[in-house]
């Protein structure tokens, strides 16, 4: 067993890196003839985004039966998030790709659930907020797959994780961290850009993978590891963001890890109908601590509170 696994790991790290190479070969091709659209945004001249195509395709056919179904419904519907871009779906005034993830992210809940992962169903769902948070600098998603995929590795040895079907429960973590060793060089030199379509994939992966180490406690755990993971690593870009957009001159690390959870166009979405056009102040040192101004910063609402400094105003703009 153990030498079929690693001779499946090389062939999968060799497909990862040489298919990711031919995609983005292809994408740039098509894209400097303007036939992909939001698939070659003008970024740096022209980056072919998507390429997480590969890693989405080769977590399809290599995870455990079952829970592969979960990664292919969310990679084809996180595909048409970044094939229709940012285009206003006007009846619920939120944009298609959103309209898209949305429905991608229901149908994991309800695929998982029918087969037999219950509530660990809806938390593998929403792997997917975080993860599309992260992916908003060269390297940063696969940083925080890399890492999170070998933590999952380490606990499972140390407890002793149950084999899952006839393959070592490590398969899962293994396979995803391969698949992107592989796939994540072009990536960090900021050559490419996965796309919904590839954090999607990892985010919905590595739920799984979290759910395999055992059951719905360590999936909790984990994901909000990944959630305080991904708020480390994206601290300096928040704090610009929060400053320039929110009006937030001293943030806390709660503030940046409530926006991981809970930011995003999905998120200030739900904001929009909760809290209609008011705008909660939080004066409360707790609460600060715990990120509540950035749970409770609505960017629909008339007015808005200073935070800080009388000569900074927030400026109310919308993102991602």
């Amino acid at each position: 067993m153990y030498t079929s696994v690693i001779f499946a790991m090389v062939f999968v790290f060799i497909l990862s890196a040489v298919g990711t190479a031919v995609l983005n070969i292809i994408f740039n091709f098509l894209g400097k003839q303007g036939f992909l659209g939001n698939l070659y945004p003008n970024v740096r001249g022209g980056i072919p985004r998507g390429i997480g195509l590969v890693p989405f395709i080769i977590l399809s056919f290599y995870l455990l039966p079952k829970f592969n179904n979960l990664v292919l419904i969310i990679g084809v519907f996180a595909f048409i998030d970044d094939i229709l871009g940012r285009k206003k779906f006007v009846p619920l005034g939120i944009e298609w790709g959103q309209l898209s993830r949305g429905i991608g992210i229901l149908l994991v809940m309800i695929v998982g659930i029918m087969e037999g992962l219950g509530v660990s169903a809806i938390l593998i769902a929403l792997m997917v907020q975080p993860m599309n948070i992260s992916d908003m600098q060269p390297g940063s998603t696969c940083i925080v797959t890399i890492i999170m995929s070998v933590l999952t590795i380490l606990i499972m040895l140390l407890i002793g994780s149950s084999p899952a079907g006839e393959l070592l429960a490590i398969y899962t973590p293994l396979l995803i961290l391969v698949v992107c060793l592989g796939y994540c060089p072009l990536d960090f030199s900021g050559k490419i850009m996965m796309g919904e379509v590839g954090n999607h994939t990892f985010g919905v992966a590595l739920g799984i993978a979290f759910y395999i180490v055992g059951g719905f406690w360590w999936l909790l755990l984990l994901f909000l590891i990944t959630t305080a993971l991904i708020a480390f690593v994206r601290r300096n870009t928040l704090k610009v963001f929060f400053r320039q957009r929110l009006g937030l001159i001293n943030p806390t690390f709660g503030d940046y890890f409530m926006d991981v959870l809970t930011g995003g166009g999905l998120g200030d979405w739900i904001r929009k109908y909760v809290l209609k056009e008011n705008q909660y102040p939080v004066t409360s040192s707790l609460l600060i601590s715990l990120g509540f101004r950035r749970l409770l910063y609505n960017p629909h609402a008339r007015r808005h509170p200073r935070y800080s400094n009388e000569d900074i105003k927030p400026r109310i703009m919308l993102r991602r």
